[in-house]
């Protein structure tokens, strides 16, 4: 599982059918730190979260199991919305 902020909302007029009735979001994902991490990704939303939301998401074949059909054709999935990190401080 990865973290990422919803950066905005991915609007179709048409797409694939398994998809209907499934919200896709842009999110960006991000760092312990919180710094984006490479480039934003569209992702399946499962958890019902908004804009500037911090989530947490799965990519590759995760993605797709964490549905009813596990051959809907997505490449990420929101499965929660975050409401708090507890950091540790870490000492090698």
């Amino acid at each position: 599982m990865q973290l990422a902020r919803v950066c905005g909302n991915v609007v179709c007029t048409h797409k694939y059918e398994s998809l209907t009735g499934f919200k896709l979001l842009l999110i960006q994902p991000v760092s312990s730190s919180m710094a984006p991490l490479g480039r934003p990704i569209v992702a399946t939303d499962l958890a019902g979260a908004g804009t500037d939301e911090l989530v947490f998401f799965v990519t590759s074949k995760e993605a797709s199991n964490t549905m009813d059909n596990p051959l809907v054709p997505t490449d990420a999935s929101i499965l929660g919305i975050v409401d708090e990190i507890e950091m540790l401080e870490w000492k090698e």
